[in-house]
């Protein structure tokens, strides 16, 4: 199993020099041609390289060669789109390529959904996938971006589209000083097991309950898991008892409990509990490390009547946990009836998130959407994988894509799924969502979302 060291650093460490390169492409076959854009003149294009354009002219970014390299600017229109492309040959199908790009910005107030850098696999001069594949960047650094990435051919490939794309300069400009696109070592993957539970206590005690959770850990242990998500509130379903019963700090009795036995079992725990902090309760979920450690928790922020009427307070903040395989987030029950927080999740990095959910996935029935298609729409609406632990229908591992990897399907127990964090999968005709989604999400049209309602919308 990869360790993940975070996209920056990784990025950090690639990008030091395009011709140190990432993946072992140094002194690999260059098969760009013309990669720093050398022109004949100032008004002549690099040569190798072809403008293009919108089918809409009027809208067309200017592209310029200048002494530097390849400038693209909209001067008479900030909504202007262009760029430069050129059609690689020799790609050889299944083989890995680094692709690299630096650019200079001016200007430009949102890079990263401005500036793009993309690869569109051919065979025989045709596209094999209408939106190809976009390349990891801009990294920002002072006035200029970095792209690095090692993207693999499709089998059937036999060449590559790559294409410099400037979209709404919002009358900055970028200069594109290099690109390369060279051989290189595939990257390994990054499989983590991750696993989810079932289990709904009945007559109990919250004493007993702690035992029967950490039975669950016991048994994902014994099956190598690397994390499991336990339930929500889990000191007091099936108990009978109240929050002002089961609420204690954190760290605390039922955190050490907790942490014994991931430590034991050398796993990552998502456990939910009652917080007490001072005078004030709250729904939280903890995240354990493998030495029994609490790595981070959260608040659940969304409140339903039950927990409100309670005096139970709502958290204020959607923090991300780097764990040893990858960067995770929790989120509680009543939160995904809202779409936001799996959103901003996804936003900070997060590539898991785990749901400790009192409520329910049964699926749909008479055509009404119930859990388990919500728990579906929010991993493919945001690229993530989706890990339920629910005490009414089933405990969930859900993929990107919106599939079911793993369903309890009415049994208890700890039920997983091996995932690699590091697959891109494309959906059909749009592509990698992980990437796109947040290049097109049109951020500054939301205001409306920071809005309180000031009467009733019904």
């Amino acid at each position: 199993m990869g360790k993940d060291i975070g996209f920056s650093m990784l990025a950090a460490v690639c990008v030091a020099g395009l011709a140190l390169g990432c993946g072992d492409s140094a002194g690999a076959k260059e098969l760009v041609s013309n990669p720093t854009f050398i022109s004949a003149g100032k008004d002549q294009l690099p040569g190798g390289w072809s403008v293009w354009k919108p089918v809409w002219e009027k809208a067309a970014c200017r592209v310029q060669s200048v002494g530097e390299g390849l400038l693209v600017d909209g001067p008479t229109d900030p909504y202007a789109v262009g760029g430069a492309i050129q059609e690689i040959k020799d790609i050889k199908g299944g083989q890995a390529y680094g692709v690299k790009a630096i650019c200079q910005l001016q200007k430009i107030a949102n890079p990263y959904q401005t500036v793009l850098v993309r690869i569109s696999w051919t065979r025989g001069g045709r596209l094999l996938h209408p939106a190809g594949m976009l390349v990891r960047g801009p990294i920002i650094g002072g006035d200029s971006g970095r792209f690095d990435d090692v993207l693999v051919a499709p089998d059937e490939a036999d060449g590559a589209r790559l294409s410099l794309e400037v979209k709404w300069p919002q009358r900055g400009s970028v200069l594109w000083k290099r690109v390369s696109v060279r051989p290189a070592a595939a990257r390994g993957p990054r499989k983590v097991k991750v696993g989810t539970v079932y289990l709904r206590p009945r007559q109990s005690t919250p004493k007993k309950n702690l035992k029967l959770w950490c039975e669950q850990i016991d048994a994902a242990g014994k099956l190598g898991l690397d994390i499991v998500c336990l339930g929500e509130a889990m000191t007091i379903v099936g108990t009978g008892r109240s929050v002002k019963d089961c609420a204690q700090s954190i760290p605390g009795p039922a955190t050490r409990q907790l942490g014994q036995a991931a430590r034991r079992n050398r796993i990552w725990v998502v456990a939910g509990l009652t917080e007490r902090a001072d005078d004030v309760v709250y729904n939280t979920a903890v995240l354990v490390d493998r030495q029994g450690q609490i790595a981070g928790k959260y608040r659940k922020i969304h409140l339903p009547r039950e927990e409100w009427k309670n005096g139970v307070r709502p958290g204020d903040a959607y923090p991300v946990f780097r764990t040893d395989f990858g960067t995770i987030a929790i989120q509680i029950c009543y939160d995904w009836f809202f779409g936001e927080p799996a959103a901003i999740f996804a936003m900070r990095g997060a590539e898991i998130i785990f749901a400790p959910t009192w409520g329910n996935t049964l699926p749909d029935e008479e055509g009404r959407v119930n859990g388990e298609s919500v728990f579906r729409v929010r991993a493919r609406d945001n690229g993530v994988y989706m890990v339920p632990s629910v005490y009414d229908g089933n405990s969930l591992v859900i993929d990107p894509m919106g599939r079911i990897l793993a369903s309890n399907r009415g049994k208890e127990g700890v039920f997983w799924a091996e995932i690699d964090l590091n697959r891109r999968e494309s959906l059909r005709w749009v592509g990698y969502w992980r990437s796109i989604g947040p290049r097109h999400r049109m951020v500054e049209t939301y205001a409306p979302l920071l809005e309180a309602n000031q009467e009733p919308t019904y």
